[in-house]
């Protein structure tokens, strides 16, 4: 069985892949003084031929250990992904479909910017209602490609 340990969400661990979107770190007060901006959290990317949509997802919930075979990609844009409740999700990537996919846990008060082309699993809440908001490409050209893995990789609890 081939198996994965989530790691920990960290601005430094994902970067290779995309953006963590919490509210730590530098800000500035707005709205008179009664709100914290954590300003431009992300590198948003529609492409010349799209523009940005936000559509409201709503996933099964998933339980660890999570057997996974599929990932896929965006190339014409990037994906955001905010939940809309306070529970860990689970996040896959890997650098390409040939290389060993990386797992990711989110603390329960982050989300995630995919940047273009970067490839990933499918929305995993582990907690139901799995209610997000998904800030993508909205555009005429196909953005999916999908990979299915010859043997499933599981995820297993950390």
């Amino acid at each position: 069985m081939r198996t994965l340990i989530p790691s920990p969400l960290t601005p430094e661990t994902f970067a290779p892949f995309g953006d963590v979107l919490d509210a730590t770190g530098d800000f500035r007060l707005i709205n008179a003084g009664l709100c914290q901006r954590h300003h431009d959290r992300a590198t948003l990317d529609f492409g010349p031929e799209g523009r940005a949509g936000i559509s409201v997802f709503q996933a099964r919930p998933r339980a660890l250990p999570y057997a996974f075979d599929l990932i896929e990609r965006h190339p014409e844009g990037s994906q955001a992904f905010l939940p809309m409740t306070e529970h860990p999700f689970l996040v896959i990537v890997a650098t390409g479909p040939d290389a060993p996919p990386q797992a990711f846990l989110t603390n329960g008060a982050q989300g995630i910017n995919l940047h273009r082309g970067i490839w990933h699993g499918v929305l995993a809440p582990l907690h139901a209602p799995g209610l997000f908001a998904v800030v993508d490409r909205i555009g005429t050209t196909p953005n999916l490609e999908e990979h299915r893995y010859p043997a499933p990789w599981t995820v297993l609890a950390p």
